[in-house]
C-alpha cells in the first residue's frame, strides 16, 4: 500500500503524509480540536520520555508550560479550522479557501516532507501562492490549485454549437433522413446525371408536373390571388385545378425561372419524394415499435415496390412520403406504439400538431392520393375516440388521461386539416360545375379497374420483373394502371409477419383485413359483387371519389399494411439475435448481436431493394423553339394535342404568357373544338374565331407540323387575312392584326 492509500494511524503523526489534514465540517467542531490536541499531546508526551533522564526539574516545568501554551494555540487553530469549514459550506466559494487555510497549519514536520516530496508530484498536484481572500477569519495568504485558463465567450459558444452539431448529426432521425436522400439518389439513377435535359418516364406528364410546380411558385410571389387561373387553357377558368396540382411543392418552385430550372426541379423533386416514402415509413415503423432492420425493410418496401415503376410519369401518385410520416407523428404525439399500447406520460401536443400540418400539406399536392387518405384519417380518429372513450368510461378502474393540450392540438390541427381540405376542394367544385362532363363514370373507373392477376404483375420498368411479364401485361386492358406488384419478396416477409413477428397477435390480424381491404377497393369493379360492395360504394356514398378513375392506386394502402407486416417479422428476426448474442456472451446487451446474426438480417433489406431496382427512361425534352417571354399573348401553338401540349406548358414557364394549349386529366370541350378549326389555319374563318376569343399571336413548330392535321399553317397564302408571317429557326410565328 501506498504511503497516500495508508490510514492516519499507519504511523506516528510525524510522519504523516504532506497533504493538508482536511478540516473539520461545521458538526463536528470538538473532534477537530479533539484530534489536534491528541496530536500535539503524543508530540510532546514522546519528547518528554526523550529527555527525562537528562533535564532538571526545572526544565521539566517549563517544557510543562510550553505544553499547556501549545495546547491552547492548537484548541484556537482547531477552532480557527472548524469555524472557516462552517463558513465554507454555508458559502461554497468560500470552500476551497477554507480547506487551504486548515492545510496551511500543518506541524513543521509536515511542511519538510512536503518539500520532499513535491517535486515527485505531477504538475497537476503541485500547488502555488494564491492570496486568500481579505474576510475576517481569513488568513491573508493560503495555498490552493493552480488556476486554469478560464475559455472566452467565444469558446464556450463554439464549444456549445459544437456539441449541438454532434449531437444532430448523430440522432437516428438525422443519419435515416440522409440516408434515406442518398439511397433515392443511387435507386433513382440516372434521374441526377443529366438533370437540365432529361427527365424520367417520358416528356408528356412529367413535363406538366414540371410545369404546375414552377406556376405554384411564379403566382404566390407575384399575385397569389389568380393561383386556380393559371397562364394555360387560356381562356378556361379554374384551369389550375384541372387536374391534381402538386401545390404542396410551390415553395420549390420559387426557385429559378425558366423551362430548364422547371426541369432541374423537377428531377431534384423526383428524387427527394422517393427519399420521403422510405423516411416516412422508417419513422412510423419505428415509432409502432420495429427494430430499425425492420423499420429499414418497412421503407424500402414503402418506397421502392415495383408498382411505383410504372408511376414514374405520375409524380402526384409517387407522392406518398407524407401519409406515413404523418401517421407516424400523429402517433408519437399521442404516445401510441403497437409494443406498448397508449402511453400518457410520452404524450406531445407538439408532435401532434406537426402531424396534422404534415397532413394538410399532403392533400395538398393532389385528391387523387389525397381523398383516401382523408377518409382513412377520419375512420382512425373515429376508431381511436371510441376505443379510448369506451375503456375510460365502461372498463373498471382504467384510467385513459388525455389532457387539454392534446385535446386542442388536435382540435386546432384537425381545423387546419379541414380548412386546407376545402380551400383545395373549391376550385375543383367549379372546375366540375363549368365542365360537368369532367366527373368521372363509373364506366370510366371500370375501364381502369385492375383484376385480381395485375397485383401479381410487374410493370416493364421493373428490373428484375418487367421483360419476364410482358405477355402477362398483354392481356391487361390498361397495363400502366393494372400492373400493381408490391413485390414477391415483400409477399413473402409480410406472410411470414403473420406467424412470426414482434407485433402482437390481434395487431398483425388487423394488418392482414388491411391488406385484404384494400386489394378489394383497389380492384374497383373487379372486387366483390362486381364493386357494389367495394370501390363502387364508397364512389357513390362518399365525396370526392366520383372525381377519382383510377382505383388501383389504393394499392398504396395495400403496400404500407404489407410493409409493416415484413417489419414485424425482420424485427422478431433481429430481436432472437440478440437474444442468442446475449446467451452466448452471458451478458445482459439487448442492442447489439453476433456478425453473422446481423449480416443475415440485412438479406430481407437487400432483397426487396434489389427487387426495387427499375429501368426507367430518361428521354430529352424537347428544348424551348422560341423565347416564350418576347411573344404578345395570348398565343396559341400549332400542332395542338394533349400530349404536346404539355411539352408548350413547360415552355411557357418562361415569362408565362398566356396560352390556349394544355394537357391534364380532361380536355374542356372549347379548347377541342378550337384545336379542330385551328386545322384550316390560315383562313378567314380561322382568323376570325381567334380575334373573337383575343388571341394575338399564333406559333408554328414546323417539325411537329410536319405531316400532321396542321401542316397547312407552315406555309399557306395569308394575303388579306390580316396577318403577318415571320420565320425564326424552326418557328414559323404569325400575329394576328387588328381588325
Amino acid at each position: 500500500m501506498s504511503e497516500t492509500e495508508q490510514g492516519p494511524e499507519a504511523e506516528p503523526a510525524a510522519a504523516q503524509p504532506e497533504e493538508p489534514e482536511p478540516a473539520a465540517t461545521a458538526g463536528e467542531p470538538a473532534r477537530g480540536k479533539r484530534a489536534a490536541k491528541s496530536t500535539r499531546g503524543a508530540a510532546a508526551a514522546g519528547g518528554k520520555t526523550g529527555a527525562s533522564s537528562t533535564k532538571p526539574v526545572k526544565d521539566a516545568k517549563a517544557d510543562a508550560t510550553d505544553d499547556a501554551e501549545t495546547d491552547q494555540q492548537a484548541d484556537a487553530k482547531a477552532d480557527t479550522q472548524g469555524d472557516a469549514k462552517a463558513d465554507a459550506q454555508a458559502d461554497p466559494k468560500a470552500d476551497g479557501k477554507a480547506d487551504v487555510t486548515a492545510g496551511s497549519e500543518s506541524g513543521p514536520a509536515a511542511g519538510k516532507d512536503a518539500e520532499q516530496q513535491d517535486g515527485a508530484k505531477s504538475d497537476a498536484q503541485r500547488v502555488s501562492l494564491v492570496k486568500a481572500g481579505k474576510g475576517k477569519d481569513e488568513p491573508l495568504w493560503s495555498f490552493a490549485p493552480e488556476p486554469g485558463p478560464t475559455p472566452g465567450r467565444a469558446r464556450r459558444v463554439a464549444t456549445r454549437v459544437g456539441t449541438a452539431v454532434a449531437e444532430f448529426l448523430g440522432h437516428e432521425w438525422t443519419m435515416a433522413a440522409v440516408g434515406s436522400v442518398l439511397l433515392a439518389a443511387l435507386m433513382t439513377w440516372p434521374t441526377l446525371r443529366d438533370p437540365a435535359t432529361t427527365i424520367p418516364q417520358d416528356t408528356a406528364d412529367p413535363t406538366l408536373q414540371a410545369w404546375q410546380m414552377s406556376w405554384g411558385g411564379h403566382i404566390l410571389t407575384t399575385n397569389p390571388s389568380q393561383l386556380w387561373n393559371a397562364n394555360a387553357f387560356f381562356p378556361d377558368k379554374y384551369s389550375y385545378a384541372f387536374s391534381d396540382t402538386l401545390l404542396g411543392y410551390a415553395p420549390a418552385g420559387m426557385l429559378g425561372s425558366g423551362p430548364v430550372a422547371a426541369l432541374v426541379r423537377y428531377n431534384i423533386m423526383y428524387v427527394l419524394i422517393f427519399a420521403l416514402a422510405f423516411f416516412g415509413a422508417y419513422v412510423l415503423a419505428r415509432q409502432l415499435g420495429a427494430r430499425p432492420t425492420g423499420a429499414v425493410v418497412a421503407g424500402a418496401a414503402f418506397a421502392y415496390s415495383p408498382w411505383r415503376l410504372g408511376q414514374a410519369g405520375h409524380l402526384h401518385v409517387l407522392s406518398i412520403g407524407g401519409i406515413a410520416l404523418a401517421l407516424a407523428m400523429l402517433a408519437r404525439g399521442h404516445g401510441f406504439s403497437l409494443r406498448d399500447g397508449y402511453r400518457p406520460d410520452r404524450r406531445r401536443w407538439g408532435w401532434v400538431l406537426a402531424g396534422w400540418l404534415v397532413a394538410a400539406w399532403q392533400i395538398s399536392l393532389g385528391f387523387g392520393i389525397g381523398i383516401p387518405f382523408v377518409y382513412a384519417l377520419l375512420l382512425a380518429v373515429l376508431a381511436t375516440a371510441v376505443s379510448w372513450g369506451y375503456r375510460h368510461v365502461r372498463v373498471w378502474g382504467v384510467t385513459r388521461p388525455f389532457g387539454w393540450k392534446l385535446f386542442f392540438a388536435n382540435l386546432g390541427g384537425g381545423a387546419i386539416f379541414a380548412a386546407v381540405g376545402a380551400l383545395m376542394a373549391y376550385p375543383y367544385l367549379q372546375v366540375l360545375k363549368d365542365h360537368p362532363y369532367a366527373r368521372r363514370s363509373e364506366e370510366l373507373v371500370g375501364l381502369f379497374s385492375p383484376p385480381l392477376k395485375g397485383f401479381f404483375i410487374a410493370p416493364p420498368e421493373s428490373w428484375l420483373w418487367g421483360d419476364a411479364y410482358a405477355d402477362a401485361r398483354a392481356t391487361l386492358t390498361w397495363a400502366p394502371e393494372m400492373a400493381l406488384l408490391p413485390g414477391f419478396f415483400l409477399y413473402g416477409l409480410a406472410f411470414a409477419g403473420l406467424f412470426v413477428s414482434a407485433w402482437r397477435l390481434k395487431h398483425r390480424i388487423w394488418m392482414l383485413v388491411g391488406v385484404l381491404g384494400t386489394v378489394a377497393l383497389a380492384m374497383g369493379t373487379h372486387g366483390p359483387g362486381k364493386g357494389e360492395f367495394g370501390y363502387l360504394a364508397l364512389y357513390r356514398a362518399l365525396p370526392g371519389f366520383d372525381g377519382i378513375r383510377t382505383s388501383g392506386r389504393l394499392v398504396v394502402w395495400t403496400t404500407l399494411f404489407m410493409a409493416l407486416l415484413a417489419a414485424g417479422a425482420v424485427s422478431a428476426f433481429a430481436e432472437r439475435a440478440v437474444e442468442l448474442f446475449a446467451d452466448r456472451t452471458q451478458t445482459d446487451r439487448t442492442d447489439r448481436a453476433g456478425f453473422l446474426p446481423r449480416l443475415a438480417t440485412l438479406i430481407p433489406v437487400m432483397l426487396v431493394l434489389f427487387e426495387g431496382a427499375h429501368k426507367t427512361p430518361h428521354p430529352v425534352v424537347p428544348p424551348t423553339p422560341v423565347a416564350m417571354s418576347t411573344l404578345q399573348g395570348p398565343l396559341m401553338v400549332l400542332p395542338s394535342h394533349e400530349l404536346f401540349d404539355m411539352n408548350v406548358m413547360l415552355w411557357s414557364t418562361d415569362g408565362f404568357p398566356k396560352i390556349v394549349n394544355g394537357g391534364s386529366g380532361f380536355t374542356p370541350m372549347d379548347q377541342q373544338q378550337l384545336r379542330l378549326t385551328m386545322e384550316q389555319f390560315p383562313d378567314v374563318s380561322t382568323v376570325a374565331l381567334l380575334r373573337e376569343r383575343g388571341i394575338r399571336t399564333v406559333v408554328v413548330v414546323r417539325s411537329q407540323a410536319l405531316g400532321s392535321a396542321y401542316e397547312r399553317a407552315i406555309d399557306a397564302p395569308i394575303d388579306g387575312l390580316g396577318l403577318t408571317r415571320t420565320e425564326q429557326g424552326d418557328v414559323v410565328l404569325y400575329k394576328v392584326e387588328d381588325s
